[in-house]
């Protein structure tokens, strides 16, 4: 096989493709970039790594710009993933796919998944790999993407949350950290993860003859549940489960309806500890450090 004519012949193709059939552009782009993969890998197994070099070249002088070893070498290994995941959408573009072919198994799996999901642009899917958002994931829920296994609602809660200090704040307190969350409340709510809403800041309870304030009350549509959250600018004590355990159980007996799920906690500290997570009674409750950006 003439493996240069057959790419040539593939990318002149789809060339035309791009400027008649605009509607289909971005499926033409991945179809075309797949078997090119595939005859690029087969001639490297024949030829050896130089080819590239030799293909790019004679590809750039006689297309165009476009074709450079990296772009080529990007379309084999577009190839070997698609190969290996079965995981090629048209919803995302080729521009996507670029950003993160690279990445080791799972945490491609996981901005495809969710770039998808959310429909995300290439600038949102830049920001999320930037900010190291897989990075933050906790070790669990890594091992239910590797098993596919069906996750919760605090799975994909980031640590440490992420939270914009445009204003550099000096003077720091739980009433100014509640603050820039609110001043930000979309990106604090995609920090958390899929389906949070925001119901209120500094929501009232009243238990006996006083009233105690939720920093913030939250609902996930996708699971259907309250969530609770607790500032603590401090590290996280045993007596922080227990205020948000009270909050959580009112909301459960006053609030819930009967076809909704538990409340969740999250307390949201400067420093964890994990033993007084390890030993709280109510596995409802997480905690997560924060961190100014």
């Amino acid at each position: 096989m003439n493996y240069y004519n057959e790419i040539k012949k593939n990318l002149i193709d789809n060339e035309i493709n791009r400027k008649v059939k605009s509607y289909s552009t971005n499926k033409s782009d991945l179809n075309t970039y797949y078997n090119v993969g595939k005859l690029l890998l087969e001639a490297g197994n024949q030829y050896g790594e130089s080819i590239i070099k030799e293909y790019s070249l004679r590809l750039t002088e006689e297309l165009g710009s476009g074709y450079s070893q990296r772009n080529l070498r990007n379309m084999r290994r577009f190839y070997k993933v698609s190969q290996k995941w079965q995981t090629v959408s048209a919803k995302l573009s080729w521009s996507h796919y670029c950003e993160v072919l690279w990445f080791d198994d799972n945490k491609f799996q996981y901005y495809v998944k969710i770039a998808e999901l959310n429909s995300l642009s290439i600038r949102q899917l830049r920001e999320k790999i930037k900010s190291n958002e897989y990075e933050r994931l906790p070790e669990s829920t890594k091992n239910k993407i590797i098993n596919h296994d069906e996750s919760n609602v605090v799975d994909f809660v980031k640590n440490p949350i992420m939270i914009r200090n445009s204003n550099k704040y000096d003077i720091f307190s739980e009433k100014v950290l509640q603050k820039l969350i609110l001043e930000d409340i979309e990106n604090f709510l995609e920090e958390l993860g899929n389906g949070f809403t925001f119901i209120k800041s500094e929501y009232p309870i009243k238990l006996l003859d006083r009233y105690n304030y939720i920093d913030l009350l939250l609902y996930n549509i996708k699971y259907k549940c309250y969530v609770v959250v607790e500032l603590k600018v401090t590290e996280l004590k045993k007596e922080h489960t227990g205020q948000i355990m009270i909050y959580m159980n009112y909301i459960d007996k006053n609030i819930k309806t009967i076809d909704e799920n538990d409340t969740v906690g999250i307390i949201i500290c400067k420093q964890d500890n994990e033993y007084v997570i390890k030993y709280c009674s109510d596995e409802r409750i997480i905690a997560r450090e924060y961190e100014l950006v």
